[in-house]
């Protein structure tokens, strides 16, 4: 069977923003101690504290937005505890993850050098399970106040005069769960009370960031979207008093108990995988059409700030660290959640992977023995797209998709997207078939196109990882089955794997 993809290159859609393949760093395992963080003695190189390596490697990426410092752990953080000489700072018990000693050496100063350091924006999630709209609002007059105040000459007698720019702000994190087990309307009520003192200052205006559903909680987001102010009224108004809600989805092949092996899997859990993380499509589609009901205008944006796979952690390992491995299936996972971000680009303002360094689907592992740095499969796939940042989509018709049944449901095995900037595109492909390679036409029109090149993604086993001992095991390498064909072009997959083909159009 030859798929056919249909592309009509001179119909530009939505703004895939660059925001979409954001990161997401927690004081959780070593993401932040021993990731990102090693202190400024550390025989590792380092700036200020901060790996050297590992800003080399997400800058790559031009990774565009980090969020900090959770997850379930901004509920219980208090930022004054994260500010002023290290040695003075109180020491606390990270009780979500692992119940170890935070020494509070890594906080807001940190976390901001390390943004500029990346060229990224930062996040922040503010404190709702235990905080107070108190605390909220002097630590956003702390990081952003020009002027004189309180909090503007408290950050100056911490050694920082200019103020930063912190464009998105978190209203705590799933209120649903950890960050309170909260019902809908209670906290929807929150949400509109702590936004109320997350105010701009000066030139920095705030995008507020309300909890948003787990998964398919489709209540959820009816509850908070009668919270906003009348959206439909007037098209131009921002939305207010936040400006989106976000989203929580993480792909397992078993349940909460035992959520699969990272690299020891079976043919039929990589397509249940594959099949759980197409359910993205599904949640975007349907909570956009909840939202669509009481916001016509999609002024209201929707944050996908925690999503990717989730296995039970390496053996030998704290499991409170939630440290695990990264194979090829876990790159195609990614693969196919960055697609469905791209067809709904439209409300889809901002991802964040979960998480960047050594938890979950990293994309950066560090090995504590050697020192080494790895990048990951997904981290390949995040550096092969970088061409799809805040370029417009273009819609792909599908046709003669072969499918699998897996999990009660139809797995289509070939993925497209495509996204035009200037006078190129840029197409990805992904063959989800474990064993068999797929040819697809991709059936190109409105403009003529040239292939100025391809690389793919992919490895002699789908469980195949990448460690400090075999650091390119699964890597990216140019391709030339990319041909020419009466429509468009022809493309010939191999089996589990990952392709971008860049366009040169005219």
């Amino acid at each position: 069977m030859t798929t056919t993809a249909i592309i009509n290159l001179d119909l530009p859609g939505p703004i895939i923003s660059r925001h979409v393949y954001g990161h997401f760093a927690e004081h959780l395992g070593r993401c932040v101690y021993g990731g990102f963080w090693v202190g400024e003695d550390a025989k590792v190189p380092n700036v200020r504290g901060i790996r050297a390596d590992v800003v080399e490697a997400l800058r790559a990426l031009r990774i565009p937005n980090l969020r900090w410092p959770g997850g379930c752990f901004a509920d219980t953080y208090h930022w004054r505890d994260g500010v002023g000489p290290r040695e003075h700072r109180p020491r606390m018990v990270n009780s979500h993850w692992g119940d170890v000693v935070e020494d509070n050496s890594f906080g807001t100063h940190e976390f901001l050098d390390l943004c500029e350091l990346l060229g990224a924006q930062p996040y922040v999630s503010g404190n709702v399970g235990s905080g107070s709209v108190r605390e909220m609002a002097e630590w956003v007059e702390y990081l952003t106040r020009a002027g004189d105040s309180p909090m503007a000459a408290l950050r100056r007698a911490h050694g920082r005069d200019k103020p930063w720019r912190v464009p998105f702000w978190g209203i705590g994190n799933e209120a649903w769960g950890c960050g309170g087990n909260m019902r809908a309307e209670h906290y929807a009520s929150l949400a509109r009370h702590y936004s109320t003192f997350v105010r701009d200052q000066g030139d920095n205006k705030v995008y507020r960031i309300a909890v948003g559903p787990s998964d398919g909680d489709y209540a959820w987001t009816e509850t908070m979207m009668r919270s906003f102010d009348d959206l439909a009224a007037d098209p131009v108004a921002p939305a207010a008093p936040f400006q989106a809600l976000s989203l929580h989805y993480y792909t397992m092949t078993g349940s909460w108990s035992d959520k699969g092996a990272a690299t020891r899997f079976t043919e039929d859990e990589w397509y249940v995988a594959l099949s759980r993380a197409s359910l993205m499509e599904e949640y975007l589609t349907r909570h956009s059409t909840v939202m669509d009901r009481y916001d016509p205008h999609r002024k209201v944006g929707l944050v996908v700030d925690e999503w990717g796979t989730w296995w039970n952690v390496e053996p030998g390992t704290n499991p409170g660290f939630l440290y695990q491995q990264n194979t090829l299936r876990d790159a195609l996972v990614a693969a196919v959640h960055f697609d469905a971000f791209h067809r709904h680009a439209d409300r889809v303002v901002m991802a964040n992977i979960a998480q960047t360094i050594n938890v979950l689907q990293a994309v950066l592992l560090t090995d504590p023995d050697s020192g080494a740095l790895v990048r990951t499969p997904t981290y390949h796939v995040f550096e092969m797209s970088t061409g799809h940042h805040d370029a417009a989509s273009l819609e792909v018709h599908l046709r003669d998709v072969p499918t699998v049944e897996s999990d009660g449901r139809e797995l289509g095995l070939v993925s497209v997207t495509a996204s035009t900037k200037d006078d190129g595109a840029l197409v990805s492909l992904a063959n989800l078939d474990i064993g068999s390679p797929a040819e697809v036409v991709l059936d190109l029109r409105g403009r003529t196109a040239q292939c100025r090149g391809a690389r793919i993604l992919t490895a002699p086993t789908p469980a195949s990882h990448n460690t400090p001992h075999s650091p390119s095991a699964v890597a990216p390498a140019g391709f030339d089955g990319v041909r020419e064909h009466p429509r468009g072009l022809l493309v010939e997959l191999p089996p589990h794997s990952y392709l971008t083909a860049e366009l040169q159009l005219t």
